[in-house]
């Protein structure tokens, strides 16, 4: 596949991430935030993202699965999720929190176990659509080509 190529599938895969919703325009802003000097910004940021967010997805697993359930902890482990997502633009992992804080505020216990599922199954959907779009990126970077501005 020729540089021109890459850049389209680039262009395209990033357009179709927002069309379904995983990312919003805080990812652009990011991106913006990535120049010459730190050319690995996005990765970087969006790769401590990564680690937090499935240690508190772990962490969330294991506190909704105690006898006595702490929905303080359980809130303040969302709290974060929804924030470092919000951050990065993850938006549908940021929506599912939304929701997820709700059922904490009830104390519901079957409303939290349905809601850490669905900010899973969002949390693994982005990342993996994310790594993609990484992976493409360094193709066009090793192909000899620049990354296609955020429009």
């Amino acid at each position: 596949m020729d540089v021109g190529q890459l850049q389209t599938r680039f262009v395209d895969y990033r357009k179709s991430m927002f069309c379904e919703g995983l990312l919003d325009s805080q990812f652009i802003q990011l991106q913006q935030l990535q120049d010459e000097s730190n050319p690995d910004f996005v990765v970087e940021v969006v790769s401590l993202f990564f680690e937090d967010s499935e240690k508190l997805l772990n962490e969330l697993s294991k506190t909704l699965g105690q006898q006595t359930i702490d929905f303080k902890k359980v809130d303040a482990h969302v709290h974060q999720l929804k924030g470092s997502s919000s951050s990065i633009g993850a938006q549908r992992v940021k929506n599912a929190c939304i929701a997820f804080r709700n059922y904490c505020e009830e104390e519901n216990i079957e409303g939290c176990l349905r809601c850490v599922q669905q900010a899973k199954q969002e949390y693994f959907l982005v990342k993996g659509k994310l790594e993609t779009l990484f992976r493409l990126e360094q193709q066009i970077v090793v192909a000899g080509g620049v990354i296609p501005m955020v429009e």
